[in-house]
C-alpha cells in the first residue's frame, strides 16, 4: 500500500472529498482510499447509489432497480475486472438468452451467450450476424479498452479500435441495411443501440449498440442477485473498510460546505457544477458547460406480477432483459419522434425481468417487471399505459398479471437524481462529439479550472453505465497531481 502523502497546500483532516455517492464516485472513492488517503463522500440522498438502487417501488416484497437493472460491464469494464464484485460477495447471475427481441406473430431474435447458436437461428442473417460482431467478441476486453478509456490520446487496443470504427461507419450510416436480408437481425442491433437514447443510425449510439451486442455474447448481461444495489454495497464496504465514509442526507449547495480537503471531486452533471460553483468559475467555462446538451429520457414503469409475462415468442421468457419495439422502421420513427420532443404513440420500451434468474426480488409466486420507455427531455407524462400496450402487444394476457404499477415521470428521475437533467439517464446526449467532448473540449476533461476540483461523473468520459470508469480516470489524475502518487489504480485494486 503506498505511503500517505499530503499535497503543498498543508494537511487536513480529510484528504479527498466527493460529492455524489453514484458508481462513479464510489468507484474514485475506493481508490483513494487504498491508495492510503482520508476520504469522505458526501450523498444527498439517504441512500448511496444514484442510478443504482433497489427499492420497493411497488409494493412491499417486490424489490426493483430504480435505473440500472442489467450489468454487463460489472462483468466487462476495468475497473470491476479489477475490483472483483465476487470476491466482494456479489453473485452476477447469467440468464440463458442476454436479451431477446420479440416481433409481431409470436417471432423474436434471441442473444444467446453462443454468438454461434444466435447466428444459427438467425438463418439467412446468420452469416451477417457473426460477420458483424464475431471480431468484436474475440478481442473484448481490447473492445472494452477502447470504449472505456479517457479517450484521449492513442487508443489501448488500435486494432480493435479499427474494427470497432468500421462497423460504426456501417452502422451509423446509410449503409447500415446492406449486409442483412431479413428483418430479426436489423431489429436485434436496432433495439440495442436504441440503449443511447437518440436516433439509432448515427455514430455514437451505433458504437453504444455494438459494444453491448458483442458484451451480450463475450461476458453476458447478468443480474445481480439482490438488485442493483449489491454492487453499490460492495464499493461502501470496501471504502469503510479502508478508512472511507459515507455520509447520506448531505446535501451540497457550495463548495464551501465541504471540509477542507486537498482534492474536491465531483460525481455531479455539469448543471450540478455550475448549481454550487457558478460564482467561482471563469466565464469561458461556464459558457463551454452551458453549451452541454442533455438527450431523450426516460419515464420508468415498474409492475408487480401475479405470475410471469406470457411472452408469445419462445425464448422470451429466458431472457434477463427485452427490448420492445418491433421492427428496425419502428424503432428509428420511434426515436426520431423523442429527438423531436414529441411522445411516440409506440414508444421503445425496455424491459428486464430479473425473477428468470434471481428469486429474492418477489415473494414465491410472484415477479417484478421492470420498464422505461424513452420520451423526450422534461416530459411529465404518465406513459404507463402505453408502456402496458406496448407488452401486452407481444405478450397477450400481461395486464390480467398486473397487481401493482409504480410510474417515475422523466422529471420524477431527475427529482431522484439530479444528475439526470429532464430525465436523461445517459447524464448527456449521446453523439459522436458529446461523446468525445464530454462535457466541455478539454485536454483534461476531469480537471476545472478551479485548482484541486475535478468532476468524475458519468458526463465526463467514457459516458453513461454502471462501470466506474470516470471515477478511475478521474482519481488517476488526482493521485498523480494532487498527491505524487502515480500508482496504477487498477494495482490498488487488486491488493487485498
Amino acid at each position: 500500500m503506498p505511503r500517505r502523502r499530503v499535497s503543498p497546500r498543508g494537511r487536513h483532516a480529510v484528504d479527498a472529498v466527493i460529492v455524489g455517492a453514484g458508481p462513479n464516485g464510489l468507484a474514485a472513492a475506493v481508490i483513494l482510499a487504498r491508495a492510503g488517503l482520508r476520504v469522505e463522500v458526501h450523498e444527498a440522498a439517504a441512500t448511496p447509489g444514484g442510478g443504482a438502487r433497489t427499492e420497493e417501488l411497488t409494493v412491499p416484497g417486490h424489490h426493483h432497480d430504480v435505473c440500472s437493472a442489467v450489468h454487463p460491464m460489472g462483468l466487462a469494464s476495468p475497473f470491476f475486472r479489477a475490483f472483483d464484485l465476487a470476491a466482494h460477495g456479489v453473485r452476477m447471475l447469467q440468464p440463458e438468452v442476454a436479451y431477446a427481441h420479440p416481433l409481431d406473430g409470436g417471432r423474436a431474435g434471441l442473444a444467446w451467450r453462443d454468438l454461434d447458436r444466435t447466428a444459427e437461428e438467425l438463418g439467412v442473417d446468420g452469416r451477417a450476424w457473426r460477420g458483424l460482431l464475431a471480431p468484436l467478441v474475440r478481442a473484448w476486453p481490447g473492445l472494452v479498452g477502447v470504449a472505456m478509456s479517457d479517450l484521449r490520446g492513442l487508443p489501448p487496443d488500435p486494432i480493435t479500435a479499427l474494427a470497432l470504427a468500421r462497423r460504426m461507419a456501417e452502422q451509423g450510416s446509410p449503409a447500415w441495411n446492406l449486409r442483412f436480408r431479413g428483418a430479426t437481425a436489423p431489429a436485434m442491433l436496432t433495439g440495442v443501440t436504441a440503449h443511447a437514447i437518440a436516433p439509432p443510425r448515427a455514430l455514437a449510439p451505433a458504437g453504444a449498440g455494438l459494444l453491448l451486442a458483442a458484451l451480450a455474447h463475450a461476458v453476458g448481461w447478468p443480474i445481480p442477485e439482490g438488485g442493483s444495489a449489491v454492487v453499490v454495497e460492495a464499493l461502501v464496504r470496501d471504502l469503510v473498510a479502508h478508512g472511507g465514509r459515507v455520509i447520506t442526507g448531505s446535501r451540497i449547495d457550495r463548495l464551501d460546505q465541504l471540509p477542507p480537503a486537498n482534492a474536491v471531486l465531483l460525481d455531479l452533471a455539469p448543471a450540478g457544477l455550475l448549481r454550487i460553483a457558478e460564482a467561482d468559475l471563469p466565464p469561458s467555462y461556464v459558457r463551454a458547460l452551458r453549451r452541454f446538451r442533455h438527450g431523450g429520457a426516460a419515464c420508468k414503469v415498474d409492475f408487480a406480477l401475479t405470475g410471469p409475462v406470457p411472452w408469445s415468442a419462445p425464448g422470451c421468457a429466458l431472457a434477463g432483459t427485452l427490448h420492445l419495439i418491433g421492427t428496425r422502421d419502428e424503432a428509428v420513427a420511434a426515436e426520431r419522434a423523442v429527438a423531436r420532443g414529441v411522445h411516440a404513440d409506440r414508444p421503445y420500451v425496455l424491459a428486464a425481468q430479473p425473477g428468470v434468474v434471481d428469486a429474492t426480488r418477489a415473494p414465491a409466486g410472484r415477479h417484478t417487471l421492470w420498464t422505461y420507455a424513452h420520451v423526450p427531455n422534461g416530459s411529465d407524462v404518465d406513459v404507463s399505459a402505453v408502456v402496458t400496450a406496448q407488452i401486452e402487444r407481444f405478450a397477450p394476457g400481461f395486464r390480467d398479471l398486473v397487481a401493482a404499477v409504480g410510474v417515475r415521470t422523466a422529471l420524477d428521475v431527475e427529482r431522484h437524481d439530479a444528475n439526470d437533467v429532464g430525465g436523461d439517464i445517459a447524464a448527456g446526449a449521446v453523439t459522436l462529439w458529446q461523446t468525445v467532448a464530454r462535457p466541455v473540449p478539454r485536454i483534461d476533461p476531469y480537471a476545472t479550472p478551479l485548482p484541486g476540483v475535478y468532476l468524475c461523473s458519468a458526463s465526463t468520459p467514457p459516458g453513461p453505465g454502471v462501470h466506474g470508469m470516470a471515477g478511475l480516470h478521474a482519481a488517476r489524475r488526482v493521485l498523480r497531481t494532487r498527491f505524487g502518487i502515480r500508482t496504477d489504480p487498477l494495482r490498488l485494486l487488486r491488493l487485498p
